[in-house]
């Protein structure tokens, strides 16, 4: 399949490092300070398509309805929200993995980079790395809220800044006729949100594809394929860095992840380290 107009392929692991860190420098501060987010899929074929969106038939009519029971039933558990907004409670839901309309982005490349490379059943196809110029993104914002923005000398949305402007998805979606996308970064929930140093996106309509809305804006957007035959250094290389399942996905699960991986053979022509190989 040829190459879209923003996409690049990674030919060496340091032309990766290039195209992973360009456009970064701010000559204002003097200072690499990256304009983009991140998103890592494991085969570049995937869109930018929600869990909601995924599930398929009359999605966007369950969209109230998954959250509001999410509220309900969560009550019940140990693990619950003081003082709530509506975007405290998605943010929730989506971490855990209740279907929204949410989408899980990074500030990190490295961390879409392990996202690109952590499922070994796909490394027979080629990784994608989105990166989304979120700053540029936030001028297609409302006015209301782009002057919230401004005023607060941010370009990410946090929960307590959302509220006072739009208390609820239907509200959200009211204040502009054309569809448009904001950032928002969640409550550090537990240490998983920190490590990955993630943030979601969030299109003020359901039925909104952001992959679609940014094909309208190729400007706000690049997007960098790993070949398949790149992959297992990529991930070698990860690993040795500490960009693991073990850091990024803190507890017995990750941790079981990451050496599941890291014990499992390349191919025909892999094997399983013995306990005389250095780890």
């Amino acid at each position: 399949m040829p190459l879209a107009a923003n996409d690049y392929e990674a030919t060496s692991w340091e032309d990766l490092q290039r195209l992973l860190f360009q456009d970064t420098w701010d000559s204002r501060l003097g200072r690499f300070r990256s304009p983009y987010v991140y998103r890592g899929s494991r085969s570049r074929h995937y869109e930018l398509n929600t869990s909601l969106q995924r599930l398929g038939g009359e999605y966007h009519q369950l969209e109230n309805h998954l959250l509001r029971n999410f509220r309900k039933y969560a009550h019940d558990t140990t693990q619950t929200i003081q003082a709530a907004s509506t975007w405290d409670w998605l943010a929730l839901a989506q971490h855990h993995g209740l279907p929204t309309r949410l989408l899980d982005w990074t500030y990190s490349p490295y961390v879409a980079l392990h996202f690109a490379t952590d499922d070994l059943d796909a490394y027979h196809e080629d990784g994608i790395i989105w990166a989304l110029n979120y700053v540029k993104a936030a001028e297609h914002l409302p006015q209301r809220l782009r002057q919230a923005l401004q005023k607060e000398g941010s370009n990410v949305f946090t929960s307590e800044l959302l509220r006072p402007l739009a208390n609820d998805l239907n509200e959200l979606e009211e204040l502009q006729e054309v569809p448009y996308v904001l950032f928002l970064e969640p409550p550090s929930l537990d240490a998983r949100i920190v490590h990955q140093h993630a943030l979601f996106s969030l299109m003020s309509t359901a039925q909104s594809v952001l992959h679609n809305w940014l094909t309208e804006r190729p400007e706000l957007y690049f997007r960098i394929v790993i070949p398949a035959r790149l992959k297992w250094e990529v991930r070698d290389k990860l690993d040795q860095a500490n960009i693991t399942e073990r850091v990024l996905l803190p507890g017995l699960g990750g941790l079981s992840r990451w050496l599941h991986r890291h014990y499992s053979p390349r191919g025909n022509g892999g094997a399983f380290l013995d306990d005389n190989e250095m780890r």
